[in-house]
């Protein structure tokens, strides 16, 4: 399979589909509801609360943080994490777009 064109696509889809990949794994989903329901940023260790291994949590949190679904500060020896808001606000637009472009009565079979 070669490389994706990307630039035959739209900024919006190549947004869209960028910030999807990254939501596309279990892991990361928890880790995002664990940010969520914290309603603040989180400091400690992610890997008690999720039962993964610090490493992985980490190219997680590296995953979501490179698509801008998280940002990060550094608090001394550890870095807190959250919700980036202006990336959230872009997905939740985008995806609810992407969605409703087509109804119920727009079935073809």
């Amino acid at each position: 399979m070669g490389l994706t064109k990307t630039e035959i696509f739209t900024e919006e889809q190549n947004r869209l589909a960028t910030l999807l990949k990254a939501l596309a794994h279990p892991a990361r989903i928890a880790i995002l509801q664990q940010i969520i329901n914290a309603n603040a940023c989180i400091c400690g260790d992610l890997s008690a609360e999720l039962g993964l291994a610090q490493a992985t949590i980490s190219q997680h949190l590296k995953e979501l943080k490179n698509a801008g679904l998280i940002q990060g500060t550094i608090e001394g020896v550890s870095v807190c994490y959250c919700i980036n808001p202006t990336t959230w606000a872009i997905l939740k637009n985008e995806l609810s777009g992407f969605l409703n472009t087509a109804g119920p009565g727009n079935s073809c079979c």
